[in-house]
Order: C-alpha cells, then sequence, then structure tokens
C-alpha cells in the first residue's frame, strides 16, 4: 500500500475530513488533496508530524510492504459526527457535474444577455422616432419596443427555469462543505489547469469590452454629436456589456467548475458559510433593483438612459457584500 493510500485510510479511519488534517498538520487543504491523489509526497516534517497525528510508525507510513495492523475493511461510518456528515463527491458525480456545466452555463449566459440587451429595440426606435428618422406615432413605436423587451426577459426566463433545475441536484456543492473520493481533486486540478488560459482570455476581453464600450458613448456626449448618435452608442454599449458577461458566464463560469469541486478560492467552507448567510440580502437586494429600474423606466420613458441604474447597482452591491461580510467576521 503506497503513503497516498495509507493517508486516506487513515484519515478516514479517525473520521476527519482533508480540511481538518489539513488543519492539524498546518498545511492547506489543497496539499492534503496531492499527497492523498499521488500528486505530490510531504516533507520529511510533515510525515512524522502525520505518524504523531495518527497514533503509526514512521516506517508504516514510508514503507509500501507495511500494511494497517488490522485487516478488517475499515468503516467510514463510526463517527457520525464527523466524516458521515460529509456528502462525497465520486469520480462520475464530479463527471457529471462539469458536463451538466458545459451544457447549462452558456445557456444561462444567453438568457442574461437577453436581459441585458432587452431593451436595446425599445432605445433604438425610441430615438429614431424622436429624431424623425422614421414617422411612426409614438404610441406605436412604445408597442414595438415593448414586444421586443418582453419578448427577451421571457425568453430570458424559459432559459434561467429549464437550465436552472438541470444543476439542482448538484446545488449543495456550492452551499456545503463535501469530500470527494479518490482521483476527483487530481482530474478537477488538471482540467482546472487546462482551462485557465480560456478563461484568463474571455475575462480579459469581457472587461476591455465594458471599458471600450464607455469610449463611444463618451466621445459622442462630449462632441454634442446628434441624439440618434448617442442613442445609437447607448445601444452599443449594452450589446458589449452583453457580450462580456456571456463570456464571464459561458467560459469562466465553466473555470470556477473545477474550483467548486476543489473548494479553493470563493468556494472554501469558510466562504460557503458568508455567502449562505449574504443570499437572503442579495436575493431581496437585486428584486428591489429590477422593481426599481422598471418603475422608473416606464414612468420616465427614459429607456436610453435608466439603464445606468444596473452600472450603480453593480458597484453599490459590491460595497454592501464587503460591509456585509466585515459584520459576519466581526461577529464570528
Amino acid at each position: 500500500m503506497i503513503l497516498a493510500d495509507k493517508i486516506i485510510n487513515e484519515r478516514k479511519k479517525n473520521g476527519w475530513s482533508q480540511e481538518e488534517l489539513a488543519d492539524m498538520l498546518g498545511v492547506s487543504r489543497q496539499s492534503v488533496s496531492k499527497w492523498e491523489s499521488a500528486q505530490s509526497i510531504p516533507d520529511l516534517q510533515k510525515i512524522l508530524k502525520m505518524a504523531e497525528v495518527f497514533n503509526v510508525s514512521t516506517d508504516y507510513l514510508l514503507k509500501e510492504e507495511m500494511e494497517p495492523a488490522s485487516n478488517e475493511p475499515i468503516s467510514y461510518n463510526e463517527h457520525p459526527d464527523t466524516f458521515s456528515s460529509l456528502r462525497r463527491v465520486s469520480m462520475e458525480e464530479a463527471s457529471e457535474y462539469i458536463a451538466l456545466r458545459k451544457a447549462v452555463l452558456p445557456k444561462v449566459g444567453l438568457g442574461v444577455f437577453l436581459c441585458i440587451t432587452c431593451p436595446v429595440i425599445l432605445i433604438m426606435l425610441a430615438g429614431l422616432q424622436s429624431a424623425h428618422v422614421i414617422n411612426t406615432s409614438e404610441n406605436i413605436v412604445a408597442a414595438i419596443g415593448l414586444l421586443f423587451l418582453f419578448a427577451h426577459i421571457g425568453t430570458a426566463v424559459w432559459l434561467f427555469i429549464s437550465q436552472g433545475g438541470k444543476l439542482g441536484k448538484y446545488a449543495f456543492l456550492e452551499q456545503e462543505s463535501f469530500d470527494t473520493e479518490y482521483g476527483v481533486d487530481g482530474m478537477a486540478r488538471e482540467r482546472l489547469s487546462a482551462s485557465e488560459p480560456y478563461s484568463t482570455r474571455a475575462l480579459t476581453i469581457g472587461v476591455l469590452l465594458c471599458v471600450l464600450g464607455c469610449v463611444p458613448l463618451v466621445i459622442t456626449c462630449v462632441l454634442q454629436a446628434p441624439s440618434v448618435v448617442i442613442v445609437a452608442m447607448v445601444d452599443l454599449l449594452l450589446l458589449a456589456i452583453g457580450c462580456a458577461v456571456y463570456m464571464f458566464i459561458a467560459v469562466c463560469g465553466v473555470n470556477s467548475s473545477y474550483k467548486i469541486l476543489l473548494q479553493t478560492d470563493d468556494y472554501t467552507a469558510e466562504q460557503k458559510k458568508k455567502n449562505k448567510k449574504l443570499e437572503p440580502l442579495s436575493r431581496i437586494y437585486w428584486l428591489f433593483i429590477t422593481v426599481v429600474y422598471l418603475a422608473v423606466s416606464f414612468i420616465t420613458g427614459r429607456w436610453d438612459i435608466t439603464w445606468i441604474i444596473w452600472a450603480v447597482s453593480g458597484v453599490l452591491f459590491a460595497l454592501i457584500r464587503i460591509i456585509g461580510e466585515s459584520l459576519i467576521n466581526t461577529r464570528d
């Protein structure tokens, strides 16, 4: 039995998760994961510490020919309050989860794109009508624009509902701590490394689209271009932001799938606890912003301006979240 298997067996025999063992050894969970998947070998000091923690000899850990003192199968349910409380993710489940995310996220991204760009037709028609480029009554222009707007939103909602349900069975991965079977961490780490360049490229392009999308609008406003030109630049900005967000979800979201399985970055056990506490606040906040956006837009009829509500709300939400996390840290 190799060292990796012995670490797994001893850890599970004691009913510890990888994170708990990592805390005892003063290392990261990722280090334990690498040891158990035989991707790396602990140094001598860590082996000595493990021997002490597991209450075994260093010879047993280092010599492959030495087997456990008892040949009885190890029961992983001996400590129901520790190890058995963590749900285990098999290689089959991990592979299915990744495949589902790859299939679902582009459609969810399309839904978000439709939500962001839903007023584009309305804004453009209103701008053309006010500039007398098209000789159509304001009511007809509003009716056509609203028809496209509600069609976009309806399609987006259908995409969210139909696709979100497919990932429902794996929602616990983003909300709870879990353990993984042998090989899952190694597989996720390998795919994460392979997908990192694509994710970085998508993130860079998305940020550039958001920044550069503002440039034509600013220039046309400074030069006091005709209103129809400014309206066109507003539409261009919304399309650029929509494309950027689509890439964030469809490409970077798949990359996050591997981090979710590895429980790193924003998906550590500590961060999941914070997210769970902040989730009600997030839902209420964005519901309120949606109501405000629609109310202000319908009352004023200035769809070419009210889109700024989303940009301001995004910045405020980031600030609110930082304050919320600080309060949680203070209480803990």
